[in-house]
């Protein structure tokens, strides 16, 4: 998941600080993520699921992808690909293009739609 882009991170208060941040900043929900907390990941000490896994796709992941893929148009799994094939930092610069708001340079939000400064629908 694109942090930048969540409902979560974009609140004006209380916002999440992100998986990957110090424990004592998450909410309850995000110390207990499966996905978060997956003991591969764990084992392997790498920061992203992949195909070096050998339950690449995990079902967790694959329910994961299904919601975001109906819901919000969004797919875990290719932006997991695209990072592996081209770098976490190749997917960041992507991704800030992809949900800039054209109207006035906010982030668009991707469980809303919407920018977060302006309001502005996605195009």
């Amino acid at each position: 998941m694109n942090c930048a882009i969540c409902m979560a991170r974009l609140l004006r208060k209380n916002k999440c600080p992100g998986c990957r941040s110090v424990d004592e900043n998450k909410t309850k929900s995000c110390l207990n993520c499966m996905i978060a907390n997956c003991e591969e990941l764990k084992a392997t000490g790498s920061k992203y699921c992949s195909e070096r896994c050998e339950k690449y796709p995990c079902r967790r992941l694959k329910d994961l992808d299904k919601r975001y893929r109906s819901k919000y148009h969004m797919s875990m799994l290719e932006n997991l690909e695209y990072v592996e094939e081209k770098g976490i930092r190749a997917f960041v610069r992507n991704e800030r293009v992809r949900w800039t708001c054209t109207e006035c340079g906010g982030t668009i939000c991707t469980h809303t739609g919407c920018c977060s400064d302006c309001g502005r629908e996605r195009v």
